[in-house]
């Protein structure tokens, strides 16, 4: 991978992470469309450790408040009603379903799943879903109201985005709306839960870069770094918007990206599965007569 190719994925990391309109599916998308070989999981997971950053930045009194008090609260039990002792706990609760998922799916994350067909496909059902949830939900609770089962319904939904063009904050968001939250409290909570999720893939990623992967170490420090400067302009941005708008600019994007995708498949000007390093064959051997 070029440094250009790191700079522009980078830039499109940054600016699709925190947006529910799926950063690891435009990855893929940009690359296909760029005639590039698709950058790969490991690149995906590890340039996403550059938004998260901008999230312990953007957050960082809340996850201070979070961390110290759910601490103190293992050995104060006045402390133990306290949301935020009670946040840390649900943000344990809610990683467990994506971490699960992501270690059963691993095969499928890096070959299958990023086929194009499926990231239109789920770019359109899921940005649909977000449309209709938008628009009908209640969204009344506040994140006060948070319970354990509530924690572990918002990290299904999470595990959804294990699928490029699901979205991450699109997909957790869309599972609080449901549950009654308000745009602002979901996604403050989705952008939490991330974290965990996000930093351990990364690092377990971090084996996979260089070798046989396109994208080399300098690369994936390059597109990390751009990745991190525009997702924290991103997530000021959004976080301001989502108080007093709704998500239906994202709807109608996800449902035109998609199928334009179908189209350009449809015609032969994109190849499904280009750039994209499938597992090889097992060679079968030949009986000798």
């Amino acid at each position: 991978m070029s440094i250009f190719e790191a700079v522009i994925l980078g830039l499109v990391q940054g600016l699709t992470e925190f947006l529910p309109i799926s950063s690891s599916g435009h990855l893929r998308i940009v690359a296909a469309f760029s005639g590039w070989p698709d950058p790969g999981a490991a690149f995906t997971a590890v340039s996403q450790i550059g938004t998260e950053l901008a999230v312990l930045i953007y957050f960082r009194k809340d996850i201070a408040n979070i961390i110290s008090t759910w601490f103190r609260s293992l050995y104060t039990r006045e402390l133990r009603g306290e949301i935020e002792a009670r946040m840390g706990w649900y943000i344990i609760v809610g990683t467990i379903p994506i971490v699960l998922l992501g270690i059963t799916l691993q095969d499928y994350i890096e070959a299958p799943f990023r086929d194009l067909r499926l990231i239109a496909t789920t770019l359109i059902v899921f940005g649909i879903l977000l449309g209709l949830v938008d628009y009908f939900s209640r969204k009344e609770r506040e994140l006060a109201q948070l319970t354990t089962g509530h924690g572990l319904l918002f990290g299904l939904f999470q595990a959804l985005a294990l699928v490029p063009g699901v979205s991450r904050s699109g997909a957790t968001v869309t599972g609080g709306m449901l549950l009654g939250y308000k745009r602002e409290a979901a996604a403050r909570y989705a952008f939490l839960l991330a974290l965990p999720a996000v930093f351990g893939s990364g690092i377990f990623q971090l084996f996979d870069i260089g070798g046989d992967e396109y994208a080399g170490w300098t690369a994936t420090i390059v597109g990390t770094v751009i990745a991190f400067i525009v997702g924290y302009a991103v997530i000021a941005w959004f976080m301001r918007y989502i108080s007093t708008r709704s998500f239906m600019p994202f709807v109608y994007y996800r449902i035109a990206l998609g199928v334009l995708i179908f189209v350009l498949v449809g015609f032969g000007v994109l190849e499904p599965t280009a750039g994209v390093q499938m597992e090889p064959e097992a060679d079968v051997p030949v009986q000798q007569p």
